[in-house]
């Protein structure tokens, strides 16, 4: 399937070619059908290449296709490694972007930047397959900046608007940081290991685990756990884990089409892939893994609060992306990767859905994204409000939905993690997704409620064009709410407790809690029957419930909550105050550095002193000997006098 490869991976990238430098000769409908085409023709491959490797006794393949460079013994190629891990994301970001550049064609059907915007999307599939599909660090490395280059561009795609520049600047300076600790995690690798291949790193894991690095001189460190915790920190920037998550709310400034597709199902999840992927490392240090966990249950609660007070439909969705990325790097922690990717494929379905969705209703709404101005919008937009409850329905892991697989599983994955030591870390990640659960509930059916239904609040013109959208748009939509309704129900057992990625994700005996998982199961509808009984499904029920008591029954009351508490709604409306940390402190304290030094540095020292400060006192040496050429001859014999004078003082003084 080597030739299969080459087309899934080259086919956007060709799209995007035509689109971007021909846009002008094929135009608008040419660009769309070659970046669907391209795009289209990798999904299918890709859905191809899954079949085979789970149901038609395919192998996985480890292919280096060009070696470009060699240097002391170290290999730098380009290369893939397709197992069922990769297939499974493959089919994952390829359908989710299909879907996209579907929902485009209505979405920017106006925009001057039309063939610009396919472009990028399609030239960020390249990127995202290349991360997926790379057999070495070194091609993993640059898909991860290619997709954040390709997210810079995007994000700040209407360049015109200061937010969005500001937005995609936000977004590149904090993933730098990230990819910063990401790039000394992959030179930890090579140091120890002299080498970029996944399969040679993997093989000297235990060797690895067994060396020490001194960071600092005399304190020596378990070479694994500081690589490890590296690598994870290039995942914080990617996965938007707290403190290093500011930039995702903010990168809706972009068109809503590339919201479903970056803070859906691709970029956001690399973090997540790549600590799966690296399973055979983080599984020799507990280190590690605990701070994995710890990122992750603070990320996975506190930032689910912040989408209580949002009042942008888009950044709603997107503090709920913040959160489900938390839920995701618990389990990394727990050992649990199978249930980090599964709740990841079940994410990219519903979150895609309700970050479309989002856009129906924001085109419905003339471009207003206040959702305080919106309600009873159901009458007018039938399959955007049952497509909108589906992929909400799943978000909050209602029985049955494709979420509930997943997150009810996972959650149940961090109970059994008793092996984190039974101390802090533990009870905070346990509590944290638990209680995870009820804010889910709430902000997300705060904003469906305030949306679909109660009093309409818009203006009468806004009223008066209130319709459904057009097909383009809501195809995408149903497309992507059958496999967020169903696909739990398929694929929970094979993927989750059957062992479906074989040796791609290594978990030691000890750490395995998806085994234990696995030895209670009784199948799919017993755990959805089971659900009743649990906390998890109270917890989801009481979030619902106090949503529609609070924002339809009694919307007096959040109000004089707000006024009551102003103090907690401050804190949670500065977003915990880490925006003022990156911005006024580490960004600004920076711009204060540089200008002390440059005007201290430059002004006084190098102008002042040493350009400036030379040639003034050059010029009152001058003015000094020049008083000695005054052009009389006693003065000559009296400068000789005085000379002589005191050369003979000091012959005879040293004499």
């Amino acid at each position: 399937m080597y030739h299969y490869y080459l087309i899934i991976v080259l086919a956007p990238l060709l799209a995007a070619v035509l689109a971007g430098l021909f846009g002008k000769q094929i135009g608008r409908m040419g660009a769309h059908t070659v970046t669907i085409l391209g795009v289209g023709t990798s999904c299918l491959l890709s859905a191809v290449v899954l079949y085979e490797l789970a149901w038609g006794g395919a192998d996985p393949e480890n292919i280096s296709v060009y070696t470009w460079a060699v240097t002391d013994g170290l290999r730098m190629e380009i290369g893939f490694l397709v197992d069922r891990l990769t297939a499974l994301m493959m089919v994952v970001v390829t359908f989710v972007s299909l879907m996209v550049h579907v929902y485009t064609i209505g979405y920017m059907h106006d925009d001057p930047g039309y063939q610009r915007f396919f472009s990028f999307i399609s030239l960020f599939t390249f990127s995202m397959l290349m991360l997926v599909m790379s057999n070495n660090f070194l091609q993993l490395f640059f898909g991860w900046e290619a997709v954040g280059l390709v997210s810079y561009l995007i994000i700040g795609f209407w360049f015109k608007k200061e937010t969005a520049i500001f937005a995609n600047l936000k977004a590149f300076l904090v993933n730098r940081v990230g990819d910063f600790g990401f790039l000394l995690g992959i030179a930890g690798v090579v140091l120890m290991t002299n080498s970029l291949d996944y399969m040679e790193v993997f093989g000297q894991a235990g060797t690895i685990a067994g060396q020490t690095i001194e960071v600092i001189p005399g304190k020596p460190w378990n070479a694994m756990t500081v690589i490890c915790i590296l690598l994870f920190i290039g995942a914080m920037g990617k996965s938007a884990q707290a403190p290093l998550h500011v930039w995702l709310p903010d990168s809706m400034e972009g068109p809503t089409p590339i919201s479903a597709l970056i803070h859906a199902a691709t970029m956001v999840t690399a973090g997540i892939f790549m600590v799966a992927r690296m399973s055979p490392l983080y599984e020799y240090t507990e280190t590690a893994l605990a701070v994995v966990m710890t990122i992750g249950a603070i990320t996975a609660f506190f930032m689910g609060l912040l989408g209580l007070v949002q009042n942008d439909i888009k950044r709603v969705v997107a503090y709920s992306t913040l959160s489900q990325l938390g839920y995701m790097t618990v389990a990394l922690g727990a050992s649990a990767y199978g249930a980090a990717i599964f709740h990841l494929m079940t994410h990219a379905f519903f979150k895609a859905l309700l970050f479309l969705a989002a856009g129906s209703v924001i085109i419905a709404m003339h471009h207003e994204q206040d959702i305080r101005k919106m309600g009873g919008i159901r009458k007018y937009m039938p399959i955007t409000y049952w497509t909108s409850l589906i992929g909400s329905l799943a978000l909050i892991g209602f029985p049955g939905m494709s979420g509930f697989f997943s997150k009810d599983l996972l959650i149940e994955a961090v109970r059994e993690s008793h092996w984190h030591g039974q101390g802090a870390v533990y009870w905070i990640a346990y509590l944290s997704v638990l209680l995870g659960v009820f804010v889910t509930a709430l902000y997300s059916f705060r904003m469906f409620f305030l949306v679909f239904h109660g009093k309409e609040r818009m203006d009468e013109a806004t009223r008066s064009h209130l319709h459904e959208s057009p097909r383009v748009v809501t195809i995408p939509l149903i497309m992507l709410a059958i496999p967020s309704a169903i696909i739990g129900w398929i694929t929970v057992e094979p993927i989750l407790l059957g062992g479906f990625f074989g040796d791609a994700i290594v978990v030691t005996d000890a750490h395995d809690v998806l085994a234990k998982l696995g030895s209670h199961w009784h199948g799919s509808l017993a755990l959805v029957l089971h659900a009743v009984v649990t906390p998890v499904f109270w917890l989801a029920a009481a979030g619902v419930g106090t949503a529609w008591y609070l924002y339809l029954k009694r919307p007096d009351i959040p109000e004089s909550l707000h006024s009551r508490f102003k103090g907690v709604y401050s804190v949670l409306d500065r977003k915990y105050y880490f925006d003022d940390l990156w911005i006024k402190g580490f960004a600004g304290g920076g711009r204060r550095i540089g200008q002390a030094l440059w005007r201290f540095g430059d002004e006084v020292v190098i102008d002042g002193v040493l350009v400036n400060g030379t040639a003034n006192s050059i010029g009152k040496l001058s003015g000094v000997l020049r008083q000695l050429q005054s052009g009389y001859l006693y003065t000559y014999a009296f400068a000789m006098i005085i000379g002589l004078t005191m050369l003979l003082g000091w012959l005879l003084w040293f004499r």
